[in-house]
């Protein structure tokens, strides 16, 4: 499922709503924010031409690295067989929920403007030199909005991207991908409501029950999840949804609206004039959609072709996303450069991406799986997945592989269980 996130509409009326925004997600457990503005300054610097360099922003970023401990202790990913450049394809614009890449990124990298691609030196923990390079390629626009699968069997220079675990069942049976890391143990995506408004609503089964109107991306299929158990009712949801506040704030918070935790409670109330106030969310992933967001995958051919080089490469990945979370400075000014640079009409800056590390840290976004690794799978949760989302997928006419398992989706074997948070 795409994850369709924020863009900035440049010649829309509301003083403030430069944002399109994501999936929605929530159920059994919610959280209200007062998202306050941040002091944190932002580090940015002019676009140049198509081809320029990160200099203060990525800096910083490789001096992260050598202050970080942990991870792996051999990390020669050129002696392992990886590719000379790692290239990695994201499902959006540079934001701090990529900020477990960006921490890999050494300093002074390369920035293509033109292809929205960032390619510097792959440090591990430490600012351990691997060998190699790691390019990370913006999604959403940069690819014509294209889901990652598709970029990963059209371009063969990318060995990784962004394959959360509904989007490989429901490619599963034309173009099949195995995810090897999940830096994100709960999807990022909500439903959102004003609690003023809805002062007693605490969950999505709260707004079923109450038959409010629930805004969506009609591409959804967490929505025909949550419609065909019951929790909400198909008259009740509304797949008219632009990714902009616009309606939210027309009707003034009558309706929910899908989002990210982690992006829109704090954009909305700060950055949205005509809003101006705290929302309230509950996690998709609570009523039992859950997918891995954002899990590194790759075709099923560079399990076996590339084994050696994920041994080293994924324990890099698992600990690249403890250190974020721990010090998200570099990474997250790295990203603000690269939103700069990249002047797509992406709007992105120090106070949400502070923000949504807050977020992603407080609701245990990024956090130890069950078997107490940062980064493994649960292969039942991806079971439980399948029997989900196989028949939901097969009525909207693309049915997935005929007897898909948990194996053909996600491995384990190049996870190192001693790294956790």
């Amino acid at each position: 499922m795409r994850k369709t996130r924020r863009l900035s509409l440049l010649a829309m009326p509301l003083a403030g709503a430069l944002a399109i925004t994501a999936c929605g997600s929530s159920s059994k457990s919610s959280s209200s924010t007062t998202a306050g503005p941040t002091t944190t300054a932002a580090t940015t610097t002019t676009a140049g031409g198509a081809q320029t360099t990160a200099a203060g922003a990525t800096t910083t970023a490789g001096g992260s690295q050598t202050t970080a401990a942990g991870g792996a202790t051999d990390v020669d990913l050129k002696a392992a067989g990886c590719p000379a450049t790692i290239g990695i394809q994201t499902d959006w614009n540079p934001e701090s929920e990529h900020g477990n890449l960006y921490q890999l990124v050494g300093p002074n990298p390369t920035v293509d403007t033109a292809k929205k691609t960032v390619t510097g030196e792959l440090l591990a923990s430490g600012g351990k030199d691997t060998g190699v390079k790691i390019q990370i390629r913006a999604g959403g626009p940069a690819i014509g909005f294209q889901q990652v699968t598709s970029q990963l069997y059209q371009d063969p220079s990318l060995l990784l991207g962004f394959t959360s675990t509904d989007e490989s069942i429901q490619n599963s049976k034309t173009n099949p991908t195995i995810s090897i890391v999940a830096p994100f143990l709960k999807n990022p995506q909500v439903i959102l409501w004003d609690p003023a408004t809805y002062p007693t609503v605490q969950t999505i089964d709260d707004l079923g029950t109450k038959g409010i109107k629930v805004r969506y991306f009609s591409v959804g299929a967490y929505m025909d999840y949550l419609t065909g158990k019951g929790i909400l009712k198909k008259s009740q949801v509304d797949g008219s949804y632009d990714g902009t506040p616009a309606a939210f704030v027309a009707d003034q918070g009558k309706a929910a609206t899908q989002g990210f935790s982690s992006a829109e409670p704090y954009i909305w109330q700060n950055e949205v004039k005509a809003w101006g106030k705290p929302l309230k969310y509950a996690y998709i992933d609570d009523t039992g959609w859950k997918p891995y967001a954002q899990s590194l995958g790759t075709k099923p051919e560079n399990i076996t072709k590339f084994a050696d080089c994920f041994k080293k490469l994924v324990p890099i990945v698992q600990q690249g996303a403890i250190d974020f979370v721990k010090d998200p400075t570099a990474a997250n000014a790295l990203i603000l450069d690269l939103v700069t640079k990249y002047n797509n009409g992406w709007t992105y800056d120090a106070g949400v991406a502070k923000y949504a590390v807050d977020t992603i840290v407080k609701d245990k976004l990024i956090a130890n799986s069950p078997d107490g690794t940062l980064g493994s799978f649960d292969t039942q949760r991806v079971t439980d997945l399948i029997a989900i989302a196989g028949p939901i997928y097969a009525t909207g006419g693309k049915p997935i592989k005929d007897g898909l398992t948990a194996a053909d989706v996600v491995t384990n074997q190049f996870i190192d269980k001693s790294i956790h948070l």
